[in-house]
């Protein structure tokens, strides 16, 4: 009889062969537990051990056939598994290539759309530089009393000299006093010029505009009409000459805003110059005031050219006179060509008849007379071959 340790270590051994892993450590375990009981036991304990460690191999046979199982289930489904996160992974990837693509074409065009803005809000700038350039420059010429007055008879010179002819206007043209106005304009018809003073007071005006107290503008405005009214009172006295000068004299403002606040809040200070003989005028007035003037001025030299206009008016009625006789004359050859042109239609008429005459002619010899009829008198026309008997028919 074979020795059980040997038999229960080929069991063992048979085991091994089979499983692996931690299966095959429990059973080694197992046979161990068992081997070492076996020894201490009886033979029918030996037996039952047997019979469990013959349900323990079945119990391993079928775990070891289930985990191989399960393993190539598992594996199966790692594969499948890989397989779709692969899939997923290249759709992922694809889709997240596209978007990144998109993006940086979408990021390229904004990013070209902010440089032509930005180009655009730099050129703006420059131009906002330059303008606050001018502007600085604009207001050193209104804070200075020279070079403002500069600027207003610039302005002055620029709007008379597009409106009038050369002569028609003098700059700085000395007067009987000695004075010398920014502006003299010649009348028509032989009367005095007309005065244009362009130094208009911005000091307090500027002060008025700019002030923010009631009790600051208020003496801002006080102070403009004093030098307003000094101003108006200067030109009345230094530039109506009588005799020399217009009876009426135009003080420039160089601003239309500049007029309107003075109409609005300073009503006393027109009426005053009004009174005065001083018409406050804006650059649009004084453009008006020139094309009034111009229209009179071409009214003037129209009348003075009035005699020359009716000697051409004359010659020109002497030369439709003999147009009118040199065109009857041609009517009246005219109409004895039409006359001579009928004639000539009446008589080709005429050979037109008698040609259909000659060609409805009957060349056959006429018909024997009868012995009732008497023979018809015969017309002959003699040729060079002999006499031809013709029958004329008469159609008249």
């Amino acid at each position: 009889m074979q020795n059980p340790s040997l038999a229960l270590f080929d069991r063992i051994a048979y085991a091994l062969q089979g499983t692996g892993g931690l299966i095959l450590l429990a059973g080694l375990a197992i046979g161990l537990i068992i081997a070492f009981a076996a020894r201490r036991s009886s033979r029918r304990e030996r037996a039952e051990a047997d019979a469990r460690l013959a349900e323990l191999l079945r119990a391993q046979i079928e775990m070891q056939g289930r985990v191989s199982a399960m393993a190539d289930a598992m594996s199966s489904r790692q594969a499948e598994l890989n397989r779709s996160v692969n899939q997923r992974l290249d759709g992922m990837t694809h889709r997240l290539g596209s978007t990144i693509t998109e993006q940086t074409k979408s990021t390229h065009d904004n990013l070209r759309k902010l440089q032509e803005r930005l180009a655009v809000i730099d050129a703006a700038q420059s131009n906002i530089q330059t303008l606050a350039k001018d502007v600085v420059g604009l207001q050193a010429i209104l804070s200075n009393k020279q070079t403002r007055g500069a600027f207003g008879q610039g302005r002055m010179e620029t709007i008379v000299a597009d409106g009038l002819p050369m002569g028609a206007y003098t700059f700085q043209a000395t007067l009987s006093n000695g004075l010398r106005p920014d502006c003299t304009i010649t009348m028509p018809n032989g009367a005095p010029p007309l005065v244009i003073d362009a130094k208009f007071p911005l000091e307090a005006w500027h002060a008025f505009r700019d002030a923010t107290q009631p009790d600051v503008r208020k003496a801002a405005g006080q102070q403009f009409r004093r030098d307003l009214e000094t101003h108006i009172k200067d030109i009345s006295e230094k530039y109506l000459i009588v005799g020399e000068t217009q009876d009426t004299a135009f003080l420039f403002v160089p601003s239309e805003s500049i007029f309107a606040e003075i109409h609005e809040h300073f009503e006393g200070v027109v009426q005053k110059a009004q009174r005065s003989r001083i018409v406050i005028v804006s650059p649009s007035l004084l453009m008006l005031s020139i094309q009034v003037l111009q229209a009179l001025l071409k009214d003037q030299r129209m009348r003075e050219q009035a005699h020359r206009i009716q000697g051409e008016v004359a010659l020109l009625m002497d030369d439709l006179v003999r147009l009118d006789e040199r065109t009857r004359k041609l009517q009246a050859h005219f109409q004895s060509a039409q006359r001579d042109v009928e004639q000539i239609v009446t008589s080709a008429d005429k050979l037109t008849r008698r040609g259909a005459r000659i060609g409805a002619l009957d060349l056959e010899p006429p018909p024997l007379p009868s012995a009732a009829q008497e023979p018809e008198p015969e017309r002959s026309v003699e040729s060079r071959t002999g006499m031809l008997k013709l029958r004329v028919v008469d159609e008249d």
